[in-house]
């Protein structure tokens, strides 16, 4: 059992995207990872797809998905719940920034583009 200091958001190579990895493999865990992150507005997260299941909750702003033909719009207080391998893109179509909570159902966390490569995460995962 651990007890964490929350660590604080850091900027990240993706542009306007900060990022804390609060939860992880670096606390022992193998079947959950837990990242708060803030997209400012009009960043977006690349298209992508994880090997585990993800839930994000969003906590303020207002945005987003994009789905292979497809867009799901939401805002605060809705979550978006992707199964496992379901390539997706998180925009911030708001004039806020926009908070996530995101949860995954292992440690690490697999990240993979629309081609398939994997994508090295500049943050613990």
């Amino acid at each position: 059992m651990n007890v964490v200091l929350n660590p604080p958001l850091a900027n990240t190579p993706i542009e306007g995207v900060r990022h804390a990895t609060l939860a992880s493999a670096a606390q022992g865990l193998k079947g959950l990872s837990v990242w708060s992150q803030v997209l400012e507005p009009g960043a977006g997260t690349p298209l992508h797809r994880h090997d585990c299941d993800e839930a994000v909750l969003c906590l303020s702003g207002r945005g987003e998905v994009v789905l292979p033909g497809s867009k799901v719009f939401f805002g605060a207080n809705q979550t978006l719940c992707f199964p496992r391998n379901v390539m997706h893109q998180i925009v911030n179509t708001g004039d806020e920034p926009m908070r996530l909570i995101a949860a995954f159902s292992q440690s690490p966390v697999g990240v993979y583009l629309l081609d398939g490569a994997a994508l090295d995460l500049p943050w613990p995962s």
